[in-house]
């Protein structure tokens, strides 16, 4: 398994754009991969579930890959999360 600390920032909040680029990247690998934030997970293959995340502030979260491929998923997976905290 393999964990990333992240700093979640979206001004204007994690809308629907940016939550489909997020799952279509976690489907492109095997592995297991949530976003966990406080107590809850959220499984980063859903848009539903990223979306019910409600990231709308500057949130510290943990992405959490488990599964064959789990090291060039947290690295993509990373990123893309960055990326879209950023917009």
């Amino acid at each position: 398994m393999v964990e990333k600390s992240i700093r979640l920032g979206c001004s204007g909040g994690l809308f629907l754009r940016p939550a489909g680029e997020i799952c279509k990247r976690a489907m492109e690998y095997r592995c297991r991969s949530e976003l966990v934030i406080g107590d809850r997970s959220y499984n980063l293959r859903s848009v539903l579930s990223v979306l019910s995340a409600q990231v709308n502030s500057t949130k510290e979260a943990c992405l959490r890959c488990d599964g064959t491929d789990e090291t060039e998923a947290a690295r993509a997976l990373s990123e893309i999360l960055e990326e879209a905290a950023g917009e």
